[in-house]
């Protein structure tokens, strides 16, 4: 049983239809094999039966032969079968007392001066039961051989021993052999392939479903549509309450981050006209410190609002024409740079998840890129496929800037932090593109750039449209 564990553990992340398929074959099998042993051994032994019949036939002649009023150490003449008496037919026939001497004992011409084996007697046969068995002929064929006693009384006892070839049985049952493995391979073969319909047409509901639940992923469907069996209704079901549920409680999130964000706002940008009109030390002070709730206000609702988000089934955004905005955008506010924005997009490439959230991830990046870039800044994707088959894509955006060294890089991912406090931002950039991406259980890397600059890995889970 210790032996199966590991090939059941093997099997247990297989898919339904090939667990039922491998089942199928292997119990057909099993039981085909079991079933043609035991009707090859019915089979033999009738064979054997039947042939001892014939051999028993011979033998009651010549005990009917030797009974006969005259000498019973007469010659008992032929029995009928001219195999008997062709040498070493393999048909032979022979009479004697026991224990006679070779001149004693009557035989068949077939026998050609041999002698037929005597069978083993047991303790427990009785007089006159038949013997079967086999043994070996003088010219070492295998013989079946039925042996029986007879007792003429004053006249002694004798041994009637008759002997067929046993490649009669044999090649019957080779010849029943064959034809019932090419009956059970076409059985096997038709059971196989009702099987293969069987799984096919039973486990069609679950991959009708598996289809709907991919078009609400790929965001073509917001419910799953469609009649399923008994006892697949009540899981369709489900998740359609599931997933109704979900859409409440992120339709609730937005709300309240909303109420939220009109709360802390206006608040703060009343703090900030009468810190404007305050001209002194104090004033200063708190219009910074305003405008640093400001910054991390916005930061925490921009994360809670796609942490709500983030979890919404069958939003998809095309990523072409976000990047394509995006590099024009960038290419305005940074003319007075010159710079050239190059794209390499595929075109049927899909988001999974708010354009809203893509174009911040995104687009802080390319300002990244577009503030420290020298002449040119690339834009390029790269496809990842996963073991589900869910594609993924790599966002690399280089620039020829200056670039970042190792040790630095990390620093640069923590909330606030900036290296160079003489370019504008809060420090919040990266960190914000960071934390999205972690929501979309992705991922931003830096690495040194081809350009020779820095460049931004930024995983998100993608699909192909």
């Amino acid at each position: 049983m210790s032996g199966l564990r590991p090939i059941l553990n093997r099997f247990a992340s297989r898919p339904i239809a090939v667990r039922l398929a491998v089942s199928s074959v292997f119990w057909s099998f099993a039981i085909l094999l079991i079933a043609g042993l035991i009707l090859q051994a019915l089979y033999r032994d009738n064979t054997e039966r039947a042939f001892d019949q014939r051999l028993l036939v011979y033998a009651n002649t010549l005990a009917s032969n030797l009974v006969a009023p005259g000498d019973p150490d007469r010659d008992l003449g032929p029995i009928g079968d001219p195999r008997f008496e062709l040498p070493l037919s393999g048909w032979y026939w022979q009479v004697a007392r026991p224990n006679a001497k070779p001149g004693e004992i009557r035989s068949s011409k077939s026998l050609f001066g041999g002698q037929i084996p005597s069978l083993t007697i047991s303790p427990d046969d009785r007089f006159g039961q038949i013997r079967r068995g086999y043994g070996k002929a003088p010219d070492e064929r295998n013989l079946r051989i039925v042996e029986r006693d007879i007792d003429l009384g004053e006249d002694g006892r004798y041994i009637i021993r008759v002997a067929g070839p046993a490649d009669e049985i044999d090649i019957g049952v080779r010849d029943f052999l064959f034809a019932l493995t090419v009956t059970f391979a076409l059985l096997g073969l038709a059971l196989g392939f009702s099987t293969l319909l069987q799984i096919r047409f039973g486990l069609r509901p679950l991959s009708n479903l598996r289809s709907a639940l991919g078009t609400i992923r790929r965001g073509e469907a917001e419910r799953i549509a469609g009649e399923y069996p008994r006892d697949i209704a009540p899981l369709a079901s489900e998740l359609n309450l599931l997933l109704d549920t979900n859409r409440e409680i992120l339709e609730r999130a937005r709300t309240q981050v909303g109420n939220l964000a009109h709360a802390l706002k206006t608040p703060l940008s009343i703090i900030m006209n009468e810190a404007e009109n305050a001209p002194d030390e104090v004033a200063a002070r708190v219009r910074e410190q305003a405008a640093l709730m400001r910054d991390q206000v916005n930061y925490y609702l921009d994360r809670a609002r796609a942490a709500a988000l983030a979890g919404t089934l069958g939003t998809l955004t095309e990523v072409e024409p976000v990047m394509a905005s995006l590099a024009r955008t960038f290419a305005k506010i940074y003319r007075d740079k010159d710079l050239a924005f190059e794209l390499a997009i595929p075109p049927d490439l899909r988001f999974r998840g708010e354009k809203q959230d893509l174009e911040e991830m995104a687009g802080n990046l390319i300002d990244n890129a577009a503030k420290w870039a020298s002449r040119k800044v690339e834009i390029s994707i790269e496809i990842i496929r996963e073991d589900d088959d869910r594609p993924r894509f790599r966002l690399l955006i280089d620039d020829d800037g200056p670039g970042l060294p190792e040790a630095a890089r990390a620093e640069v991912l923590k909330r606030g932090r900036r290296l160079d406090e003489t370019k504008p931002g809060s420090g919040l950039g990266l960190s914000i593109v960071s934390d999205l991406a972690a929501l979309y259980r992705g991922s931003l890397k830096l690495d040194a750039a081809p350009l020779g600059g820095l460049r931004c890995v930024l995983e998100l889970p993608g699909d192909r449209g």
